[in-house]
């Protein structure tokens, strides 16, 4: 049913609103990466003719057609696999993420700091990505960005990409929370420790599969208790991805869970899942 109401949802332009309207590039992405898993080509090739059409001059998308800015959504389109999406788009796109890092780690924002007077947090260590350049990054954008990178790295190796990775990554292990699993944005706000949110944390893990580190003992058992009382489609589906990125969700092991989802992107990620346990892994294979 998730294939027929994806392809239903699909705009006459080859691309996917989020509910209803224009077409805009992040449902998109996720429609076709979910069609694509389940073997629907045509729908997804007409999808694929929009995501080239909205490449911008400097190798990134913006969120949709009428935005001229390149933003975070280029880590989905780079996650589209190369073969389909072509070689110079995706070249293109991993170029533009390579380069693009939260604006607090640049030279110039630690400087004016440090005329300022404002102490260097140990979070700012590391660059992580924003969601609009120019501005701080995120969990959420930084997330994305690694598992574009990551899939790169593995088709792909590369010295500059590897570090990129990295760096990424320890970003997010700064900012895991005390209880383990990750919020959108800081440890602390305003004094307090945050607290973590669920589909910030099946987010993190899933890029940070393949990593050994302490903190992980603390994070997954989380999103275990996070899966088990999930009532939100978006955290449900990564939480389920993320579990899966460290061999916590074994292929036929989900559990059942009855949610509406109502949103293409929901309604995308959620079959992704689905071909994902039939061992069908689009997002990092």
């Amino acid at each position: 049913m998730s294939v027929e109401k994806i392809v239903s949802k699909q705009n006459p332009d080859g691309g996917w609103p989020y509910v209803a309207g224009v077409s805009w590039t992040e449902p998109t992405v996720y429609a076709v990466l979910a069609l694509l898993a389940a073997g629907e080509m045509e729908p997804a090739r007409r999808g694929l003719n929009w995501l080239r059409a909205g490449e911008l001059a400097d190798g990134g998308w913006p969120p949709q057609a009428s935005v001229d800015e390149s933003t975070w959504v280029t880590s989905l389109v780079a996650l589209v696999p190369e073969e389909h999406l072509g070689p110079d788009v995706h070249s293109r796109a991993i170029a533009w993420l390579t380069s693009c890092k939260g604006e607090e780690s640049r030279p110039m924002y630690r400087f004016h700091e440090w005329l300022s007077g404002n102490p260097r947090s140990r979070e700012q260590e590391f660059p992580g990505w924003p969601w609009v350049p120019g501005t701080a990054a995120w969990v959420a954008p930084t997330s994305l960005a690694i598992l574009a990178l990551d899939k790169e790295q593995r088709r792909r190796p590369s010295e500059t990409i590897g570090a990129r990775i990295a760096e990424g990554r320890q970003f997010l292990l700064m900012r895991m929370c005390r209880e383990g699993g990750w919020n959108h944005g800081s440890v602390r706000a305003l004094g307090y420790e945050s607290n973590p949110y669920p589909e910030t944390t099946g987010l993190a893990l899933a890029a940070l599969r393949g990593v050994q580190a302490p903190e992980l003992d603390l994070a997954i058992p989380l999103a275990r208790q996070f899966l088990a009382a999930c009532r939100s489609a978006d955290a449900l589906n990564w939480l389920r991805l993320g579990l899966m990125a460290h061999g916590q969700l074994q292929p036929g092991s989900c559990p059942a869970v009855t949610m509406t989802y109502r949103t293409v992107p929901e309604t995308s990620l959620n079959l992704l899942v689905s071909e994902a346990q039939k061992g069908r892994q689009v997002l990092w294979s």
